[in-house]
């Protein structure tokens, strides 16, 4: 079900809770919201659509794919950049890597690692580190 993007700041910037199975549901409504925009997004979090859960999708380019309570474990390549969020007016100048490393759980709950370069590197850092006032990614995990 494709769902209507929030723009409330304050729920944005609320800390995320973990998903659990119970959860699954949102990650398919991401997936469709994420079609849905395709044309003016790379990626969306749970909360953009109104639930309060540490799951992402991203746009990985000729597929789309879910991160469950994701951790991001490594990062490199520090870059200054601007983006724009669609729950949020204007762009915003933040810190972006060339690659990251990431633990999380799969749209079925597997455990799983992943190291992402250059563009997808961008597009997953991006939705879950936040850049500044109603950040919806100040939400989950971090470098440890």
């Amino acid at each position: 079900m494709v769902k209507e993007i929030v723009k409330d700041v304050m729920f944005l910037s609320q800390k995320a809770e973990k998903a659990t199975e119970k959860d699954k549901y949102i990650a398919n409504e991401l997936l469709d919201t994420l079609k849905a925009n395709r044309d003016r997004c790379v990626g969306l979090a749970a909360n953009m659509i109104g639930y309060n859960k540490a799951i992402i999708c991203v746009s990985g380019g000729l597929y789309d794919f879910v991160m469950i309570n994701p951790v991001i474990t490594s990062r490199s390549g520090e870059y200054e950049t601007e983006e724009g969020c669609l729950s949020l007016i204007g762009e915003r100048k933040c810190k972006r890597y060339k690659e990251i490393e990431v633990d999380y759980l799969d749209i079925n709950f597997n455990k799983q690692h992943g190291k992402y370069k250059n563009t997808l590197a961008f597009n997953l850092y991006n939705i879950k580190s936040g850049n500044g006032e109603g950040s919806h990614v100040k939400t989950f995990g971090k470098v440890e």
